[in-house]
């Protein structure tokens, strides 16, 4: 078997959010993933591997290592490696650029359940951060809301009008009105500290929260999640795992019962009231890595 190298600058164009999000639900069509987490940390580094297995997509295997005082450095703060294996043979298929598809597969995650749970009428859009994620999310949001309003916050005045000004967003420099003012808020930011209040969220609105992705992080705090209908893209990923859930949970805030839906249970992932907050975190899981680089190489085969 002949191993595909997928680039980013050549495969990037190949693909659309539209394709992306069908991909995701087709694969939450499939046997329910087999997955397994590592992490290693030396503060404050971390070693992510994630590993998924679906039967008839195959197996792929993702390790990222994630340095967040390489900014400083001019360094990007993630690096890493994606590896697909043939759903047949377990031979090695592709090895496809990380940063590609990290790009796709977070956005996309969050595309997809925004798809589901913010209102269709939706105009105003608040991301929260200004790094990597934040510019995808823009291009995201925009493919299915072609009209959206979109503004950005983070702590960083400066840093958050130069990304302002080069994707033509407007620059929020008070959080909470802008929070009130919205119908769909992205948290993209590395908190490990609540940034989104509950006491801010309006009826009718949709939060997106990407951001935590380690036990000790946080982005919401405990009223979001009691005013809200909480969803997750697996609960396998999220609850255990990630602060944003595990903490309010370990202290009796909420409990594993209280979130709604997963990916894996479309009848049940949708908004139920025009009035109702929404809320789904996005936990990123190498499933979702599979599916996406599944896509990906399929585009890059046909191209």
């Amino acid at each position: 078997m002949t191993v595909e190298f997928v680039s980013f600058e050549k495969a990037d164009p190949l693909l659309s959010w539209s394709e992306l999000t069908d991909a995701l639900a087709a694969g939450h069509l499939r046997p329910k993933a087999e997955i397994a987490d590592s992490f290693l940390y030396r503060d404050p580094d971390t070693l992510l591997s994630r590993a998924a297995w679906i039967d008839g997509l195959g197996q792929l295997v993702k390790t990222a290592t994630i340095f967040p005082e390489n900014e400083a450095k001019a360094l990007p703060k993630i690096h890493g490696a994606v590896t697909l294996f043939s759903d047949e043979t377990g031979q090695l298929e592709a090895v496809i650029d990380f940063h590609l598809v990290t790009k796709w597969k977070t956005a996309g995650d969050s595309l997809f359940a925004a798809k589901r749970l913010a209102r269709p009428d939706s105009k105003r859009f608040l991301i929260l951060g200004a790094g990597t994620v934040a510019g995808t999310m823009v291009s995201a949001y925009r493919s299915h809301w072609p009209e959206a309003d979109i503004a950005i916050w983070t702590r960083n005045p400066e840093k958050g009008r130069a990304f302002a000004g080069a994707h033509d967003l407007s620059f929020e420099t008070g959080l909470e009105a802008a929070v009130e003012a919205a119908d769909v808020i992205c948290t993209a930011t590395m908190s490990t500290e609540p940034v989104l209040m509950g006491d801010w969220l309006q009826p009718g609105q949709h939060v997106d929260m990407i951001g935590a992705y380690r036990p000790d992080m946080r982005e919401t705090d405990d009223v979001a999640l009691g005013r809200a209908r909480v969803f997750v893209d697996s609960r396998e990923t999220t609850l255990d795992h990630i602060g944003e859930l595990k903490i309010p949970i370990a202290l009796g805030v909420m409990s594993p019962q209280d979130v709604v839906a997963s990916f894996y249970e479309p009848e049940l992932f949708q908004r139920g009231s025009e009035n109702e907050i929404t809320i789904c975190k996005n936990g990123g899981g190498a499933h979702l890595d599979l599916m996406t680089s599944r896509y990906i190489l399929n585009a890059w085969r046909t191209r």
